[in-house]
């Protein structure tokens, strides 16, 4: 791989952006490996949590200038303005990848998060950073308007008025913003006490039945857009559906006996 590199270990996949020389921009290339990593764990069941975490001073400088020019070039069709849609909709499907994975994904933020890595970070399940970085919503300052999912998934995480503010300003904004509105779960002093930190939640989760939390992620996405009562049929007929007395048992003579329950993983998605 080209932009990451990947541990497994534990029941937890920790994937790791590795050019710090460039600042980790989203080349080309990252483009298509970052969702096919996430499918290969995903549908293999190869772990029940994600870490990404990253390298260098920054997190990521976002998407790399290159790709701009890319996208203005027409395509063979001559048409430039369907080339441009669609070519913007693989790079939100990159994204969405992450949401849509059944396992718990969390990410660990150092130095700088622009642009495009608010869409990346905004797309994961729980975010942390340390007192250093910072967060830029860039794309205003190069005359563009964010595009690859920063809007319709930062304004449900964050007032509308502070997306508002770093939408409209480009501005930078601290660590301590994004914790005080909610961006971020916990600052840490440096980068190695956020990933162990980080690991502990993961390992945490990884002890769960896989499909309790999986079915936690899913209800919690899924009640993001849609009303009380829709929710509340949709987990009655999740848990019709998906509800294991063996895991049930398991986790109750786990705590009984102060150990960590042991669960089956997630079936393998067919394809």
């Amino acid at each position: 791989m080209t932009c990451f590199e990947l541990t497994l270990k534990d029941n937890i996949a920790h994937i790791v952006l590795n050019r710090p020389e460039k600042r980790n921009s989203m080349i080309r290339e990252f483009w298509s490996e970052l969702p096919d990593l996430i499918e290969d764990i995903d549908n293999n069941a190869r772990a029940r949590v994600i870490v990404i975490t990253s390298t260098g001073p920054h997190f990521t400088s976002g998407i790399d200038t290159s790709l701009f020019a890319q996208l203005a070039v027409s395509k063979k069709d001559g048409n430039a303005r369907v080339a441009f849609y669609q070519e913007v909709k693989q790079l939100q499907q990159t994204f969405t990848v992450l949401e849509n994975a059944r396992v718990p994904v969390l990410v660990a933020v150092q130095g700088g998060c622009i642009g495009g890595g608010l869409d990346f970070i905004t797309a994961c399940d729980m975010r942390y950073a340390t007192k250093d970085a910072f967060f830029t919503l860039f794309e205003t300052n190069l005359a563009m308007t964010a595009d690859v999912g920063t809007f319709p998934r930062l304004a449900k995480l964050i007032p509308e008025g502070f997306v508002k503010e770093m939408a409209y300003t480009g501005n930078r904004f601290s660590a301590k913003d994004a914790y005080r509105f909610g961006l971020v779960n916990a600052l840490f002093d440096t980068q190695q006490e956020m990933i162990t930190e980080v690991m502990k939640i993961a390992q945490n989760i990884a002890s769960k039945a896989p499909l309790a939390v999986s079915g936690c992620k899913t209800l919690i996405n899924y009640s993001r857009d849609h009303s009380t009562s829709d929710v509340l049929d949709y987990i009655a007929l999740w848990n019709a559906s998906h509800f294991k007395i063996e895991d049930v048992m398991e986790a109750m003579r786990a705590q009984r006996e102060n150990r960590d329950g042991l669960f089956g993983d997630l079936p393998i998605r067919q394809k």
